[in-house]
């Protein structure tokens, strides 16, 4: 199939999440196609700005998504607030039989596996995939760079939205491979004493380091002084389990507000604070639930009374069972919960309550931010790291193929002219 290997030629991997390769992920049949231009996390502004500034492309490209999956529906869900973004997809979508959905904002709305339940009805099972319920995902991003794929073009640049406590929250493109530190020169540089966020603030990962390199996955890097609250719930500790077993009263409000319980999914943080207090896995009861959890975080940022950290310990949960060799079964527990959308929690609400509604700004489009020196992961996807087709000293092209994958993979490029200066197990670095 010729879009197959245009997005497999162009290294094209899931923009929004964990890097799937993209040409796996499409190379199948399915009833529903589902975009996916939410935005889950707050603060991040990318997802909109691609809809609205390429609201012809992407339409035009998921037509051709859709033909090649044999879907009978394309639907491309963004929150309704998105008045900008609406407005360009509401044009380029008349007469194409492309599906608007307008979500209300809240938080994690772009979760895969909610948004599917919010545009089918469908649940995904425990250790399932959209297309066990005949839907396949895309982030938006995602889709542009398929966009390009198929005029020629491979993954190169990527777009990211630097905000938090920086001067002036931007919104730019840069080659992957380009240092965060360029990033934050080009929103003005940081106020205070602040530590980053790579991502998302509930869902993303923390660093000091800045010459860390944009990937094909980054989405956010935001600025956060050292001494806020965040930073403290997104910290593990060794006194976790022990201030648990003195605190957690078991009330439940932690699985009451879970976004995947609700959807009948079993995932109980409440019971693995049981077993994590106590050190007793058999307090866990049924563990195929645990394989739901999506790490948002809710239990953590918004549920808990005591501010414990439900979310860590079912992530310890997920890594103890993985390690034992317990594999998921698959299955819906129950029916989703009547009274789901009385659960959800609204962005607005998520960002009063972590102290980060000061930093919910704009962030205009600022432009390409280039640079003379990239170091390019040989992971920046699900899979193991590519094979470097490259040495030290070699002249290399913007789109030259510069590594491959051995299996599971994507390929990669290089997104700068120049000399390459390094290669090693982890990364390539060119020069101009």
């Amino acid at each position: 199939m010729r879009l197959i290997e245009q997005i497999r030629d162009a290294g094209v991997v899931g923009a929004g999440g964990a890097g799937f390769p993209t040409d796996r992920k499409l190379n199948c049949k399915a009833e529903i196609l589902i975009i996916n231009g939410i935005e889950c996390e707050p603060l991040l502004r990318t997802d909109r700005h691609v809809m609205e500034q390429y609201g012809d492309e992407i339409v035009r490209t998921v037509r051709s998504i859709r033909d090649a999956l044999g879907a009978s529906r394309a639907v491309i869900a963004l929150k309704k607030h998105y008045e900008a973004a609406v407005s360009a997809l509401e044009k380029a979508v008349k007469g194409t039989k492309v599906e608007l959905y307008l979500s209300e904002s809240f938080y994690p709305a772009g979760d895969e596996q909610n948004l599917v339940f919010s545009v089918t009805g469908r649940t995904v099972p425990t250790g399932g995939i959209p297309l066990d319920v005949g839907c396949v995902v895309c982030n938006v991003s995602t889709v542009l760079n398929i966009a390009r794929a198929v005029e020629g073009h491979p993954v190169t640049d990527k777009m990211v939205t630097v905000s938090g406590s920086v001067t002036a929250p931007v919104t730019v493109t840069c080659p992957v491979g380009t240092p965060l530190a360029r990033l934050l020169d080009a929103a003005g540089g940081s106020v205070g004493d602040c530590v980053y966020i790579v991502g998302g603030p509930l869902m993303g990962k923390v660093t000091e380091d800045l010459k860390q390199p944009v990937t094909k996955t980054t989405g956010g890097l935001l600025a956060i002084p050292k001494d806020h609250m965040l930073l403290a719930k997104k910290k593990a500790s060794s006194r976790d389990a022990m201030i648990a077993r003195a605190v957690c009263s078991q009330c439940s409000l932690c699985t009451q507000m879970c976004p995947r319980n609700a959807m009948g999914l079993n995932v109980q943080p409440h019971r693995a604070m049981r077993a994590f207090a106590s050190g007793s896995r058999e307090l866990l009861g049924d563990v195929n639930g645990i394989f739901s959890c999506c790490d948002c975080g809710i239990c953590t940022y918004f549920a808990c009374s005591f501010g414990l950290k439900p979310s860590m310990a079912m992530q310890q949960m997920k890594n103890s069972l993985a390690a034992a060799g317990i594999k998921p079964v698959k299955e819906v527990k129950y029916p989703p919960d009547g009274g789901m959308a009385n659960k959800r929690i609204p962005t607005e609400r998520l960002l009063w309550r972590l102290d980060l509604k000061r930093f919910d700004r704009e962030a205009p489009l600022g432009g390409y931010v280039d640079s003379d020196e990239v170091r390019i992961p040989l992971k920046m996807h699900i899979g193991a790291p590519d094979i470097p087709l490259v040495s030290p000293g070699d002249r290399v092209r913007r789109e030259e193929l510069i590594a491959r994958p051995d299996g599971l993979g994507a390929n990669i490029h290089a997104s700068i002219d120049g000399t390459v200066t390094a290669v090693t197990e982890d990364y390539i670095e060119i020069r101009r």
